[in-house]
């Protein structure tokens, strides 16, 4: 998997992609600092806005990037404790 995941990086790092592609991404906006990122620059940024060791998300494959990406999100709409606590309140628990 890691030499797929090798040429895979070697043929992005040549590919130019259109302004179509990098400016919205299934109808979300991309910052421009973003659009111009490589994909390494844009695994970093992954990296220190979950907490997590420089390169770890880098050298994951693609399919663990996106099964991470996916349950941060379920961790993120989580209600919060305090969210909890008043609909149990408001339900009168």
């Amino acid at each position: 998997m890691s030499i797929m995941g090798n040429a895979y990086v070697w043929l992005d790092k040549r590919v130019t992609y259109s302004n179509d592609e990098v400016s919205t991404v299934l109808g979300l906006e991309i910052d421009e600092d973003l659009r111009t990122s490589s994909r390494y620059e844009l695994c970093r940024i992954v990296e220190k806005e979950f907490k997590v060791a420089k390169d770890t998300f880098w050298n994951l494959h693609s399919t663990q990037k996106i099964r991470f990406a996916a349950q941060q999100i379920r961790e993120m709409k989580k209600p919060t404790r305090a969210e909890t606590a008043r609909r149990k309140f408001e339900m009168g628990y």
